[in-house]
């Protein structure tokens, strides 16, 4: 019987933004260990990067997020409503005048985002922000520093940030994919059992949130409601670092099978949230490889 998954990528699809906890490192992974057949939706109600998604291409597919523009750039790029050509014109000329007056031109695009909400400005601020760190305040203000490189927006970036654009332009193109801004429950109260759920929540206890604040109690809640799934899933979280261990993988998520993988993390908000960390893939019984 064919499976969707495993799949065996050559090249990883890059996406045009970064998020905290980007798999990227870990896409393949993630698609080499899990097993499912295709025939319902792809489901992810953590969208973040989207790099998931763009290496596994499914036909189908509903995706969520709670950043609402995260959403609106992939929506309007598969709508048609931003083009590649676009954001190259508007990089390339916002490029210049953040070469020509630095620190105090990424500060106005900011301000200028903040009120108007903008999507070329956002990625012009993902991609010129300080370490990478996309963040947002409690009002949904990005509020990420300055990366101090005044010619981060030249014209080799540009071009690369245009292609990745490009390609998952091509990638969308004919799918039947479903975007949505929201909670992660109301994400999933539709699937059915054909389906299949990639959870990628924030870290509880590395300091991972992009967009608002994830506790623990929601971290115990969602570990309680994938018992209830229809279908398959499977989950990413972390085991342990060099400080401690994750004490939830043994409170709540023991009798799932797990998959190993030691990664680096170069980035964080703190020293030590950097470092190698032991990913984990926790997978719905009779779903793995």
């Amino acid at each position: 019987m064919f499976n969707f998954l495993p799949k065996n990528i050559q090249k990883v699809v890059m996406p045009p933004i970064k998020t905290h906890g980007i798999k990227t490192k870990l896409v393949r992974f993630i698609l080499s260990n899990i097993s499912w057949d295709g025939k319902g939706r792809w489901v992810e109600p953590f969208l973040g990067s989207g790099v998931v998604l763009f290496n596994i291409q499914p036909e189908r597919a509903l995706v969520n997020d709670i950043n609402p523009h995260i959403i609106r750039l992939y929506q309007m790029i598969y709508n048609g409503d931003l083009t590649p050509e676009e954001v190259k014109s508007y990089l390339l000329s916002e490029g210049k005048k953040l070469l020509s007056n630095g620190e105090k031109y990424y500060y106005l695009v900011r301000e200028r985002f903040n009120k108007t909400g903008n999507i070329l400005d956002f990625i012009f601020l993902n991609r010129s922000c300080f370490n990478g760190l996309m963040r947002f305040n409690s009002k949904g203000e990005f509020n990420a520093a300055f990366c101090r490189d005044p010619n981060r927006l030249n014209q080799t970036h540009v071009s690369k940030i245009v292609s990745q654009i490009a390609q998952i332009q091509q990638i969308m193109r004919g799918k039947k994919w479903e975007f949505r801004i929201g909670d992660w429950k109301e994400c999933i109260k539709t699937v059915e059992a054909d389906d299949f759920v990639y959870f990628d929540p924030p870290y509880a206890g590395r300091n991972t949130d992009y967009y608002q604040k994830w506790t623990e109690n929601e971290t115990i809640e969602l570990y309680r409601f994938i018992r209830q799934l229809p279908c398959g899933f499977a989950l990413s979280t972390w085991l342990e670092d060099k400080h401690r261990k994750n004490e939830h993988i043994e409170l709540y998520l023991q009798d799932f099978v797990k998959r190993k993988f030691t990664h680096f993390y170069r980035i964080g908000s703190y020293e030590e949230f950097r470092g190698t960390v032991i990913e984990l893939l926790v997978i719905k019984s009779g779903y793995e490889v």
